[in-house]
């Protein structure tokens, strides 16, 4: 009899089978759909749209070219978030919740920690709208990255050696000013502003049976996946790990957040923690179909793979190509997207793929 496989080695989990305070994650989905929460996120997303699109822009889809792991009936497209005007998707939840703001709320500033694509985002919408912005980053963030969103107008405050002790000091220093802190992810409207990607994604398409998203602190998947969940049932929302880093993962099977050791991914804008009382947990349960964990190999060789078809994506982006062709096999005859979600690759990655350039 063959051995039960290692909890490494389970690459594929179905949310809607796991347990959750009693109840049947399926159950859970259902009650959230039929209450407040979902419709009012669906509004706060739709109204984003309304508001956006001065600054952001919809990037493209465009078809990936044949691959011997697609299966030639497989229809599978790419969504070009490393166009957006910084680079990445983040420009979309920080747009979207800096032109949310009161006029007084705007007038006093914003505040946020970052270790680069949302800080940029902050950045960029602040410039946009004419406020101030501080951006609290590690020793950890590179120069070339913390340069860029100083680039955008915004204050750079360096504080501690880790994402954490920059983001409680930004957090206590918006609080002592009476400015406004900007989650990356624990916002509805920062989460919002994501979910236009799913609107997009339905507009560019004809049909789309499965997405997949790479998932940090889970506002991405939250976003595009409740959207998907209300506008296209038939649509399946596929969350994507880094193996080295996957506490939202963890923390959907544990039913609670938990902290959980990470190693070094090249994933980096998906690392980290997540809040303890994070909206993105309930979201991401009812939003997210089954989840993939991804090895660091993996990752790479997406990222080696889109260079070779021209288009440059970071390790985030990498996590979801790399889950699709692990289970490539499986959608045969079926139409997939893959959020590519950013590209703008720090100098530790950039000379990492370089260095192992074919």
């Amino acid at each position: 009899m063959a051995r039960p496989p290692a909890r490494s080695e389970l690459s594929f989990f179905f949310i809607a089978g796991t347990i959750t305070n009693g109840k049947s994650v399926g159950k859970v989905r259902d009650e959230a759909e039929n209450g407040s929460e979902v419709g009012s996120l669906i509004d706060e997303i739709e109204a984003a749209c309304s508001r956006i699109y001065g600054l952001v822009r919809q990037t493209a889809v465009v078809q990936l070219p044949r691959d011997s792991r697609i299966p030639a009936s497989t229809r599978t497209y790419a969504k070009l978030e490393q166009l957006q005007v910084t680079g990445s998707f983040k420009l979309r939840g920080a747009t979207n919740k800096i032109l949310s703001l009161s006029p007084e709320a705007a007038a006093a500033g914003v505040v946020t920690s970052s270790t680069g694509n949302h800080g940029l985002g902050v950045a960029a919408a602040a410039k946009f709208r004419g406020i101030d912005a501080e951006v609290f980053l590690s020793s950890e963030v590179p120069e070339a990255k913390w340069r860029k969103i100083e680039s955008h107008g915004a204050r750079i405050r360096k504080v501690g050696d880790d994402p954490l002790s920059a983001e409680l000091a930004a957090r206590a220093a918006a609080c002592e000013s009476g400015r406004t802190y900007i989650s990356p992810y624990n916002d509805w409207q920062v989460v919002a502003g994501q979910g236009t990607i799913g609107v997009e994604l339905l507009r560019q398409t004809d049909s789309l049976d499965a997405v997949f998203i790479a998932t940090g602190g889970g506002g991405l998947i939250s976003g595009i996946g409740t959207y998907l969940r209300t506008h296209s049932r038939g649509t399946e929302v596929v969350g994507c790990w880094p193996e080295n880093s996957r506490v939202l993962y963890e923390s959907l099977l544990a039913g609670r957040i938990i902290e959980y050791p990470e190693t070094y991914t090249l994933s980096e804008s998906t690392a980290g923690g997540v809040e303890s009382r994070s909206i993105t947990l309930d979201l991401a349960r009812t939003a997210i179909d089954r989840g993939v964990l991804v090895p660091e190999g993996a990752i790479l060789d997406a990222m080696k793979w889109a260079r070779q078809h021209g288009w440059t994506i970071e390790g985030s982006a990498g996590v979801a190509l790399a889950a699709f062709f692990q289970g490539a096999a499986s959608y045969e005859g079926k139409s997939v997207a893959i959020v590519f979600c950013g590209g703008n690759l720090s100098p530790e990655v950039q000379l990492r793929l370089d260095s192992t350039a074919d």
